[in-house]
């Protein structure tokens, strides 16, 4: 993660990150597993204290830096979180059961793997088979952070599975800049996510079902409360 000089600096003035999140983004960084970025990070700690979610959804573990974070920060939350890929699974399983509870480990009813740490429950596996599952309205805050070309294609599944009220957070909307630029400056292997990028945005600053705002900060944040 090469962070800019704002980013730095946010880094530099924020609170100080418990030691036990300060080693799991140390890790994920010292091998190369992006996180979320420093503003991020202030952005979902205001908003475990301020709205006091129950139940989260995050898609997109990686090494649970993030789902760690909010679980800190919201202590008394339940949070449903979805990882695919194995390599990734393999330290976010080893954090959880170090800083979330104890492992307790199952199968769903739709066959993916369920495993439990304390509050964090993981969900292993593909989020398009895994969100059809999962029960309407059954989260007061959804965090959005997996594969770019996927937010259009499961933004009906998230937006089903909202609470009324409840607040989606979409990171790394901007593609390092490229969502500005046009299909043509974009190099040719990235302009179906780019594409897929802007018709998500489009989508999700006009659908009927939500308030949306796109913050300029780190990649891109987007905010969309449920009417």
């Amino acid at each position: 993660m090469n962070m800019t000089r704002t980013e730095k600096y946010i880094d530099l003035v924020q609170e100080y990150l418990p030691d036990h999140l300060t080693e799991v983004r140390k890790d994920a960084l010292d091998n190369g597993i992006p996180i979320i970025r420093p503003s991020v990070q202030g952005l979902l700690r205001f908003l475990m204290r301020y709205s006091k979610p129950s139940d989260i959804l995050e898609i997109g573990t990686a090494v649970g830096f993030s789902a760690l974070l909010m679980h800190e920060y919201a202590p008394d939350a339940s949070i449903t979180t979805i990882e695919n890929y194995e390599p990734r699974l393999v330290k976010a399983r080893e954090n959880f059961g170090r800083y979330a509870g104890n492992e307790v480990t199952g199968d769903s009813a739709a066959g993916y793997g369920d495993r439990h740490y304390g509050k964090v429950e993981l969900l292993e596996g593909n989020a398009e088979d895994i969100l059809p599952q999962l029960k309407s309205e059954g989260y007061d805050l959804i965090f959005l952070d997996a594969a770019k070309g996927q937010y259009i294609v499961i933004l009906p599944e998230i937006i089903r599975l909202l609470k009324t009220g409840g607040m989606l957070v979409s990171d790394n909307c901007m593609q390092d800049g490229d969502v500005i630029e046009s299909r043509y400056a974009v190099r040719r292997r990235d302009r179906t996510i780019h594409e897929r990028m802007r018709e998500y945005l489009s989508t999700v600053s006009t659908h009927p079902a939500l308030s949306s705002a796109i913050l300029p900060m780190a990649d891109g944040v987007t905010l969309s409360f449920k009417k």
